[in-house]
């Protein structure tokens, strides 16, 4: 079988996968985000925390719950790695540097999972389990519950009530995240990646010195990391590592677990509008996206020229041999469309135009389908500008799910579609014109840029994964890219609540027979044409700056 088509048949294995688990989890989602009891487990932590789950909260009181939940879970952490020194089980690692620290609270707190480290090298077991993987868990679950508070300003009318955070936040973790990253894991263990708490010990004497290696909670750690659109791996090889990710299954497996839940929300989302049908609309819209992404992705890395290349059947540098291309490229993809920040191959080893593929697909906001809750509520401000500008276009007051999009609404989501790119490209700007950070770059010219605005594109759209050949534990990237991380993840939520909550307040419009039908093929192709254009508007000079360039240049 040749490497096209192998990787053919895996995508088309995915994609069944993914089609089968669509419904039955969509409208589970659905249930537990609906429902009005709580499980025995869930009120005893209402209790240790003080919360009363039945209280409605309009928006204000929804973001302030968001932000001092994420406050606190930053400071938490944070002390924890600078305690590491002292703490049981932290292998003989010393306590992690203040800058370092900073950044990493930062990262897993806002589901980005950006590594300025050797995992297997600075973290301990209390750290990486107490630490690391609850926040996969929580911040994953925060993201969820604030797409879902979107979805009922869309669903409800004439009140300001979005529903309660800490009940959607524990909900989220108890009854979706938490099953769904148990089953993974044991299905990882049985293929191979391991689950201990072992110390440090020699594997074998390479050129005259030894290799060492550490256990861990790995296959734990791993299935909340996928399922949860994380991305921070325990080893510095993240899920190119075979503790990690040992055979070509669990690398599709693995692919399957951070699509699924961003995928199947849409059909959450139809199911609590009343109109499955709008989420149909929503799904394919991303579905189109990705898998234009994924089969150009192939295309550029199966469009090998050279006889080396030939001979390997496509462009495997940077690429795991038991993974090979079709696979990788599909793993590429998928991780930086979502907010997952995982990686099985090098992303800094793609082709040129490859490289530019995972940029622009963070570029886009990660909407197709984006990350656990951000991707949804990410593609709904796209729809309510698609609807804008559609309005505009026939001369009507524009509409979109029997609420009227008015001046309040499209500022709040034109606000938000300018604060990432703004971000990446300020940030982007600053490094290269200071004298210091370019010395981090590996590589000059167009791929050296292309590594510091990968840099800032992931940490600002919250994905997490590196171009690599940038050296980012430096206090300027740690420090730079964890402000990235926190105003990418939390000033974006500020204006999806606002929307939400003046959704809500509003009456429902009567359809028309001028009525935009937004659950139609016509409003998939006008959405799907509106988040290329102006991401293309607004990326396209950085973009030729790097990996354009280095692309057309090979």
């Amino acid at each position: 079988m040749g490497p096209v088509l192998a990787g053919f048949l895996q995508l088309l294995a995915l994609i069944g996968a993914l089609a089968l688990a669509y419904i039955p989890l969509g409208t589970y989602m659905a249930r537990v985000y609906s429902s009005d009891k709580h499980w025995r487990v869930e009120k005893w932590i209402y209790r240790g925390i003080g919360a009363n789950p039945d209280t409605e909260m309009r928006w204000p009181a929804y973001l302030r719950g968001v932000l001092a939940f994420s406050a606190v879970s930053v400071l938490f952490l944070y002390l924890l790695q600078r305690l590491q020194g002292i703490l049981p089980g932290s292998l003989g690692f010393d306590s992690v540097d203040p800058a370092q620290s900073f950044n990493t609270a930062v990262s897993f707190v806002t589901n980005t999972n950006w590594q300025s480290y050797y995992g297997e090298q600075t973290m301990g077991h209390v750290v990486q389990t107490a630490g690391l993987a609850v926040q996969n868990f929580v911040s994953a679950a925060v993201g969820i519950a604030v797409a879902v508070a979107l979805v009922r300003g869309f669903a409800r009318s004439r009140t300001g009530e979005l529903g309660n955070f800490w009940s959607d936040l524990v909900r989220g973790t108890i009854r979706i995240l938490v099953p769904g990253a148990a089953i993974a894991a044991i299905v990882l263990v049985a293929c191979g990646a391991i689950q201990n708490f072992s110390g440090i010990h020699e594997v074998g004497q390479f050129m005259g010195g030894s290799q060492q290696w550490n256990g861990g909670a790995v296959a734990s750690q791993e299935a909340i990391k996928e399922f949860g659109t994380n991305g921070g791996g325990y080893f510095n090889a993240n899920s190119a590592h075979p503790f990690e990710n040992p055979t070509p299954f669990t690398n599709l497996f693995e692919i399957f677990l951070l699509l699924v839940i961003p995928f199947s929300l849409t059909r959450t989302f139809g199911v609590m509008v009343g109109s499955v049908k709008q989420g149909y609309a929503i799904l394919a819209t991303m579905f189109t996206i990705w898998l234009g992404f994924v089969a150009l992705m192939m295309w550029t890395e199966f469009a090998h020229h050279g006889a080396a290349l030939q001979a390997a059947g496509g462009a495997l540098e940077g690429k795991e041999v038991r993974f090979g291309v079709g696979s990788s490229s599909i793993f590429a993809v998928s991780t930086t469309l979502t907010s997952t920040g995982a990686v099985d191959s090098f992303h800094s080893s793609f082709t040129g135009l490859g490289g530019g593929i995972t940029m622009l697909s963070m570029m886009l906001g990660e909407i197709a389908p984006g990350g656990t809750g951000s991707g949804l509520y990410g593609i709904l401000i796209m729809a309510v500008i698609a609807v804008f500008i559609a309005g505009l276009m026939v001369g009507r007051t524009p509409e979109y799910l029997g609420k009227k999009i008015g001046s309040r609404e499209i500022k709040l989501a034109a606000i938000y579609i300018l604060i990432t790119p703004a971000l990446v490209l300020i940030f982007t700007a600053a490094s290269m014109a200071l004298p210091t950070p370019p010395h981090s770059m590996l590589n000059p010219g167009a791929h050296g840029f292309s590594e510091v605005l990968y840099a800032f594109t992931s940490a600002a759209n919250n994905n997490g994964s590196a171009f690599a050949g940038l050296n980012a534990n430096t206090d300027w990237f740690n420090t730079m890219t964890g402000l990235a991380m926190l105003l990418g993840r939390f000033l974006p939520m500020v204006f999806v609540l606002a929307l939400a909550g003046s959704l809500a307040e509003q009456k429902p419009v009567p359809v028309t027979a001028g009525t935009l039908r937004t659950e139609k093929p016509l409003f998939t192709g006008l959405l799907v044409g509106a988040i290329l254009i102006i991401t293309g508007l607004t990326y396209f000079p950085a973009l030729a700056l790097g990996p354009l360039a280095e692309g057309l240049a090979s």
